[in-house]
């Protein structure tokens, strides 16, 4: 019997939230949903997740304080983690390109359908850890 592969969404839209949720469920995910910035980091720290789907704009902490807190030192605290950072949010080239350093993928939500990012999750399973 295999083991679900799990994901950690950290999303404050409840409807994005949900969406995705439902879709991940439905695709065979185990997922874990949280709507603030705060208890993402936590969460993210204390459990490890093959996925974590990480918006930028949260209440708490932003994605980008989030990301950094767990990519940005000398140690990486979630190297068996795939991150996919999903936003709406307009970020100067700085900033984004600061992001896609720590990120395994960067997407755009209004440019991704559930479906579209179940198989952006897959092709990013489908690749080797990192040396």
């Amino acid at each position: 019997m295999s083991v679900s592969k799990t994901v950690l969404c950290i999303e404050d839209d409840r409807f994005i939230g949900e969406m995705y949720v439902r879709s991940l469920k439905k695709a065979g995910y185990d997922v874990d949903w949280v709507v603030d910035g705060n208890d993402g980091l936590i969460t993210a720290r204390n459990k490890s997740y093959d996925v974590i789907l990480l918006d930028v704009m949260l209440p708490e902490r932003r994605g980008t304080e989030i990301l950094d807190a767990l990519r940005g030192g000398a140690e990486d605290l979630i190297p068996n983690s795939k991150v996919i950072v999903l936003t709406n949010f307009e970020q100067d080239d700085a900033s984004r390109t600061q992001m896609q350093k720590h990120a395994d993928a960067y997407l755009i939500k209004a440019e991704i359908t559930p479906k579209k990012l179940i198989e952006i999750i897959r092709q990013l399973d489908a690749l080797p850890p990192p040396a």
